[in-house]
C-alpha cells in the first residue's frame, strides 16, 4: 500500500495548483516494513487483469492490510455532467483524490512516459492505493523505457504493461512496411499498437485516470470535461456508460505541471531537456521548435486536426462536425476562434485574389504569403513574428499577404498552393510562375527572412 504523511510539507503546498484538500492519514500496517530491503522493490500495486476481466487490480499489500471495501456507484446513479462541474475548480490533487475515493481497486492511471508522471505523484499524495498501466508500442524512445525504471523505482510500483497482439504487428509491417505511418498516415498503426491494446486494458477496469489538459492541443481538446462517462471504450461490465474517465489536470496549464514536477522532485523524461514536449513513439516523436506548439513535435507531416492516436478520439472536437456558418465558407471555427496576422503591413488575400496570383507570369513585385487557420495553434503561434516580419518588408518591394485556407477553400490549397499542414508559407517570386514553399519548420523573423532575401 502506498501511504502519505500525514502532514501536507510546506513543499507541496508550494506546488502549482494543488488547492486544498482533506488530510489523508494513513497508518502503515504492523508488520509491513517501513523500507523495502534493498534489491526487492515493492509493488504497490497488483497487474491489471485485461486478460481476466472478472478479477479486479487490488493494491499489492492488500494481503497485509486488507483495503476497506468502498461503496459502489453505479455509473447509472451518478450524474457525472453535474459532478464534472461541481469540480470544475477543484485542484488536481482534490479529482484525483475523488476518482481514487469512489473507485478503489476498479481504476488505474493510464502513464505514457511523459510529463504526466504528475498523475503518480497526485495519488501517491492522497495517500491512497492505486494501480498504472502503459501502453508499450514497442517502438518507445529509449530514454521512456529508462523512465518507466525509475518511476517504479522511485515510486515502490509495478507498471503494469500492455502490449500490441504479435499476429497484428506482424502483417501490418508485412503488408506495408515499418514506415507505412509516413505515406498513408498514422492511424492504422496507432489502432494496432496504441488504440487495441487499451481497450484490453480498460475492460478489466470501471474507470481510468488520463493526462489530458485543454492546452495539449486547442484544436482538439479544448471541451475536456474533468471527469465523463467514456464516449469510446467500454469498461468492465461492457456497453456504452460501463465505463468513466478522469481528466484531473484537463484545466491546468502544461508550464504548472512543469512547475509542480519540478517542486515534487519526481523523476521525468530526458527527452524534455532535448527539446521535447510530447512524448509518444520514437518515429513519430521529434523535439520542437521556439514559437511552436508542442504537439507540432507528433505527427508532424500531418494536418493540425489529425494529431491524436485514437486513444482520446471521444474528445476530439473537430470543425465539420457543425454547421458550415462562415460567409468565406470557413465553418464553425470561424465563429469560435478570431482571426489572427492582424496588421496594416499584412495584405489579406481573398479567393479570387490569390488565384490571380497564382496565374502571373510576371509580377511587379514578390509576395511572400502564408496559408492558415485562425483556430489552429501553430498559426497562433507563429502569429507574432509574422507580424514582425511584414513590417520589416514593408516599403522593401516585397508584399506580405495572408491566404485563410480551411473550410471549404482547403481542397483548392492542398491542389494549388502545396497544402499539406497549417501553416504553410509560399514565396511568389517576381518572375516565376510556381510559388515556392518554405521548407522548414524554423518560423522566427530571422529564419524567414532568410528565406525571403535567399529569393529575391
Amino acid at each position: 500500500m502506498i501511504w502519505s504523511h500525514g502532514r501536507i510539507s510546506s513543499k507541496i503546498l508550494t506546488a502549482a495548483r494543488i488547492g486544498a484538500v482533506r488530510q489523508q492519514v494513513a497508518v502503515v500496517p504492523a508488520g509491513l516494513p517501513a523500507k523495502a530491503p534493498k534489491g526487492q522493490r515493492a509493488r504497490a500495486v497488483r497487474p491489471l487483469c485485461a486478460a481476466e476481466p472478472a478479477r479486479k487490480p487490488v493494491s499489492a499489500s492488500a494481503a497485509s492490510s486488507p483495503v476497506a471495501p468502498v461503496e459502489e456507484e453505479e455509473a447509472s446513479a451518478v450524474d457525472y455532467e453535474a459532478l464534472a462541474q461541481e469540480l470544475v475548480g477543484a485542484s488536481p490533487l482534490e479529482i484525483m483524490d475523488r476518482a481514487l475515493d469512489m473507485f478503489g481497486s476498479e481504476i488505474a492511471i493510464a502513464f505514457s512516459g511523459a510529463e504526466d508522471v504528475a498523475l503518480i505523484e497526485y495519488a501517491k499524495l492522497t495517500g491512497r492505493p492505486f494501480s498504472v498501466f502503459s501502453l508499450d508500442t514497442g517502438r518507445l524512445n529509449p530514454e521512456t523505457y529508462e523512465l518507466f525504471d525509475k518511476v517504479e523505482k522511485h515510486y515502490g510500483i509495478h507498471i503494469e504493461y500492455m502490449f500490441p497482439e504479435a499476429s497484428e504487428v506482424q502483417d501490418l509491417v508485412r503488408s506495408k512496411g515499418l514506415f507505412s505511418f509516413y505515406e498513408d498516415g498514422h492511424q492504422e498503426c496507432c489502432r494496432v499498437r496504441k488504440v487495441r491494446p487499451l481497450r484490453r486494458a480498460l475492460k478489466g477496469l470501471k474507470a481510468w485516470i488520463t493526462g489530458q489538459r485543454k492546452d495539449q492541443s486547442p484544436g482538439t481538446r479544448a471541451s475536456i470535461p474533468v471527469v465523463q462517462v467514456d464516449p469510446s471504450f467500454e469498461g468492465l461490465h461492457g456497453g456504452a456508460g460501463s465505463l468513466i474517465k478522469w481528466n484531473p489536470v484537463a484545466n491546468v496549464d502544461g508550464k504548472d505541471i512543469w512547475t509542480f514536477l519540478r517542486t515534487m522532485d519526481v523523476p521525468v523524461n530526458t527527452l524534455h531537456a532535448q527539446g521535447y514536449v510530447s512524448i509518444g513513439c520514437e518515429p513519430c516523436t521529434r523535439p520542437v521548435l521556439p514559437g511552436q506548439h508542442e504537439r507540432e513535435g507528433r505527427w508532424w507531416w500531418e494536418d493540425a486536426t489529425a494529431k491524436e492516436c485514437g486513444l482520446h478520439k471521444g474528445n476530439i472536437d473537430r470543425e465539420d462536425q457543425a454547421p458550415k456558418v462562415g460567409v468565406n465558407g470557413n465553418g464553425s471555427a470561424e465563429a469560435r476562434a478570431p482571426d489572427i496576422f492582424q496588421s496594416q503591413a499584412i495584405v489579406n488575400l481573398t479567393r479570387p485574389g490569390i488565384e490571380n496570383l497564382l496565374r502571373l507570369e510576371n509580377r511587379a513585385e514578390p509576395w511572400l504569403t502564408v496559408l492558415y487557420a485562425p483556430w489552429c495553434p501553430y498559426c497562433q503561434a507563429m502569429e507574432a513574428s509574422y507580424v514582425e516580419l511584414a513590417e520589416k518588408l514593408s516599403g522593401s518591394g516585397i508584399k506580405v499577404a495572408k491566404f485563410r485556407a480551411d473550410g471549404e477553400q482547403k481542397p483548392f490549397a492542398q491542389a494549388e498552393l502545396q497544402l499539406q499542414s497549417f501553416p504553410t508559407i509560399l514565396l511568389f517570386p517576381g518572375r516565376t510562375v510556381k510559388p515556392i514553399k518554405y521548407p522548414s519548420e524554423k518560423r522566427d523573423v530571422q529564419s524567414l527572412l532568410a528565406f525571403v532575401n535567399s529569393l529575391r
